[in-house]
């Protein structure tokens, strides 16, 4: 387990990560943590295809997230499936 941190879409389906920062506008930063996305929370990427929207699990809600949002969200890669 590296603490590297990645953008959300580096992380393939199956993937697990822990939210460490998000970046942006407070208004934006503000809409991420009410869907969950707040330090510490643990996101499972569950559809990525490469390009488009991709599907992250957090805090058993799933969130459709569009790529340039998703590349906002910076997390540390944790244990898994390794896609």
């Amino acid at each position: 387990m590296s603490d590297e941190w990645i953008p959300l879409t580096a992380l393939g389906p199956g993937q697990l990560g822990v939210v460490r920062q998000l970046s942006g506008g407070r208004g934006f930063v503000a809409r991420l943590a009410s869907l969950g996305f707040t330090p510490g929370a643990a996101v499972q990427m569950l559809q990525n295809f490469g390009r488009g929207p991709l599907i992250a699990l957090v805090r058993d809600t799933r969130v459709a997230l569009g790529r340039g949002e998703a590349m906002k969200i910076w997390v540390s890669r944790q244990g898994g499936s390794d896609g």
